[in-house]
């Protein structure tokens, strides 16, 4: 008959004819204790069915070596290799993952710090929802001197830490690059001006507007969900214009490959009649015809230093936290915003070449 007892180091210290503190600290891989004795205290314990009693030592420890994680939306190709970096950070140091999902909602993303608040989480990852304007809802983690990192989607609060790139450049870089193109009509589509990541780039884009004496436009600019069926109503939008632009930056990708193939459906060519950009570097940037201009934003290592960071944190046992940390991005620039033939392009052609040639 199967015994339900679980087997534990003492049972495993008299099989042996060791003492406990032994037996322990081998299976805790103690230096003090010789490899051969590890060895057979380690196949005496898989061979008698031993678990460590992770709770047990949490509770002594204070501890659950778990991390919470909050994201807006799991369908989103940053945020899963955001998440993906999390999780291989998390594993490399031996830390669990809840992760809930705010669905872009501020009510749901409040439910979601409580949910791990109760789960005892050591510490919070979190990117904000699309409506939220203030984290009063994270006071609960707060008070109890929980740890919290921001990432992408970050607000400014003194005691947590954020990583990012620089929103503000990127935007002014690639519209930068559009002019250069000769493009002097550019629509910018962004999101919610609450987020710092949309607010930055329409900023980088007026900035590269006004260096360039090119007169700030409102009704060129375009704040939206950010999605396909979006994507389909901008591009109906320009086809409707006496005068449509000549450029589309958009603050992702999804939205931007939604405007080309629309306006290639109703005949137009990109980027002779338009050219358009985009942002975050997904995969769909390299399948679209022409590949999509965009601004590489890279969402694993942005995961996986929020993560590292926020496990330093705790078992440093630190009280200074960082501000922030900011990743360097890269305009990776493709033939959906090329209008000057490859000749024209002067510096810089090469890497550009490299990158048409490896795609």
């Amino acid at each position: 008959m199967k015994s339900n007892k679980e087997v534990t180091i003492y049972d495993i210290a008299a099989s042996l004819g060791l003492s406990p503190s032994t037996v322990s600290r081998a299976l805790k891989n103690n230096p003090g204790v010789k490899k051969e004795t590890k060895k057979i205290i380690n196949e005496a314990a898989q061979k008698m069915g031993y678990r460590h009693n992770k709770f047990a030592s949490n509770l002594r420890l204070k501890r659950t070596h778990t991390l919470g994680v909050i994201v807006p939306k799991l369908n989103s190709y940053f945020m899963a290799t955001a998440i993906t970096g999390i999780e291989s950070a998390a594993s490399r140091f031996g830390y669990n993952l809840i992760i809930t999902n705010s669905l872009e909602s501020t009510k749901k993303e409040a439910e979601g710090v409580n949910t791990l608040y109760n789960s005892r989480v050591d510490g919070l990852i979190v990117s904000l929802a699309y409506d939220t304007d203030n984290i009063k809802h994270f006071d609960i983690v707060f008070k109890k001197d929980i740890p919290v990192i921001f990432f992408d989607r970050v607000i400014e609060n003194k005691g947590c830490a954020k990583v990012i790139i620089d929103n503000f450049k990127a935007g002014y870089e690639i519209v930068n690059h559009l002019i250069s193109q000769g493009c002097r009509k550019i629509m910018h589509v962004g999101g919610n001006l609450l987020r710092n990541v949309y607010k930055d780039r329409l900023l980088g884009y007026r900035k590269a507007l006004e260096e360039n004496g090119i007169a700030y436009d409102e009704s060129l600019v375009i704040i939206n969900d950010l999605s396909d069926k979006s994507g389909v109503e901008i591009a109906k939008k320009i086809l409707r214009m006496k005068e449509p632009p000549d450029a589309v930056f958009t603050a992702n990708d999804t939205t931007a490959v939604s405007i080309i193939l629309h306006l290639k459906k109703a005949g137009l060519s990109i980027p002779k009649d338009i050219a358009v950009a985009g942002f975050n570097n997904e995969p769909i940037s390299r399948v679209i015809e022409p590949n999509l201009t965009t601004v590489h934003y890279p969402a694993f290592e942005v995961g996986e230093i929020a993560a590292t960071t926020l496990i330093n944190m705790l078992d440093s046992n630190r009280n200074a936290y960082l501000s922030s940390i900011i990743l360097k991005h890269e305009l990776i620039i493709r033939e959906s915003t090329l209008k000057n033939t490859m000749q024209e392009q002067g510096p810089g052609i090469e890497t550009i070449s490299k990158e048409l040639k490896s795609i």
